[in-house]
């Protein structure tokens, strides 16, 4: 592959000049382990080498204390996180980085041991029947509270306050993580919301939430430094089920994003074969490239090759690579050698210090 690649190409993404089109995905990685969950010098050292990337979105941050959902991931929603933050964004803004903040709130994928023995909140009251990563081990989890009304208001002001804190903190922009079976996510499926007021029963109703939030970031955020994330089609992971409603509610959400001059939109490509799955979408790209009119990010399992090739095609903007990006901290420089990737460490993706974070060496 010669050295024309596109994927190596400047992109100007609204008003941010990115320097190539690799994006760094957002990776849960676990190392803010101290009592305020507050990001740390060495979560910075591991962003700043990664910051040849055209874009870095930080690992998903809480942005609440009734968001959080993992153990030592960190939050936006405290002053010291807010400072712990700002060593990350000048650490990453000193080597020529940029870099967005992914706003996070779990939902029914938490635990009663976060949250002093109270349930998790979520759209209606269905255990997904998962697993929660909590300070005791992983643990089953649980029938989460359906939210009441005041509960989603205040949880779509947690969203603007994040998002507020994430300008102090100095992000060059933030993302919506309504993806992977977390909150936002709960909320448009009818698996998880059988809710029948504002929030629930059509399509319009169940997508609400996410506009709302939309609405209140934006209060705090430029419109144009907003990204949006989707995973239309995740079945069987995360406690989410597919059914008839599900891609239709997608293009809904899509369609309607085209009203916002968002910074991007990043979609999933499946986490796992859904070919044989009932109303499932097995090609993201090629569905919602033509539905959506800005500035498309895609990922899932994407290499150097195949990267290039989505690109040429026109069904992406932008790829985010997670895994590899865990153990090449110099990916962009890889793919301009055509260099061999280092393998990561699946053992020490969630665990404390510097092994398996920032030891990794360059070429």
């Amino acid at each position: 592959m010669s050295n024309d690649q596109i994927l190596l190409t400047p992109y100007e993404m609204k008003d941010l000049s990115l320097k190539n089109r690799v994006v760094m995905a957002p990776m849960t990685r676990s190392r803010a382990d101290n009592p305020g969950n507050v990001p740390t010098e060495l979560i910075a050292e591991y962003y700043a080498q990664r910051a040849s990337a055209g874009l870095i979105i930080s690992e998903g941050s809480q942005i609440s204390k009734r968001a959080v959902g993992y153990i030592n991931t960190p939050g936006i929603h405290s002053a010291e996180q807010v400072e712990g933050w700002k060593k990350v964004t000048r650490a990453v803004h000193e080597k020529g980085g940029k870099i967005f903040i992914q706003l996070w709130h779990v939902g029914r994928m938490s635990h009663p041991d976060f949250h002093d023995g109270e349930l998790p909140l979520s759209a209606s009251a269905f255990n997904p029947n998962s697993q929660a990563y909590t300070p005791k081990g992983f643990k089953d989890t649980v029938a989460p509270k359906e939210m009441t009304i005041d509960e989603i208001k205040e949880t779509i002001a947690d969203y603007g306050r994040a998002a507020e804190n994430a300008m102090a903190a100095n992000f060059d922009g933030v993302e919506i993580h309504s993806s992977n079976g977390y909150l936002l996510h709960q909320f448009f499926s009818r698996t998880s919301n059988v809710r029948n007021d504002a929030y629930g029963g059509s399509i319009e109703n169940r997508a609400r939430i996410l506009f709302e939030v939309i609405d209140e970031v934006k209060k705090h955020v430029p419109e144009n430094r907003i990204g949006v994330r989707l995973n239309p089609s995740l079945h069987g992971i995360f406690g989410m089920t597919l059914d008839e409603e599900t891609i239709p509610t997608f293009d809904h959400i899509v369609t309607n994003l085209n009203a916002y001059n968002l910074s991007y939109l990043h979609l999933s490509e499946p986490f796992n074969d859904v070919t044989d799955v009932p109303h499932a979408e097995p090609h993201i790209a090629k569905r919602y490239r033509p539905m959506y009119k800005g500035t498309l990010m895609i990922n899932t399992a994407f290499d150097q090759t195949s990267g290039n090739a989505v690109l040429d095609e026109g069904l992406a903007d932008l790829v985010a690579f997670g895994k590899p990006y865990i153990s090449n901290p110099d990916l962009v420089e890889r793919f301009a050698a055509n260099a061999e990737l280092a393998p990561w460490d699946e053992a020490t993706f969630y665990t404390p210090g510097e092994k398996g974070f920032t030891d990794y060496p360059t070429m």
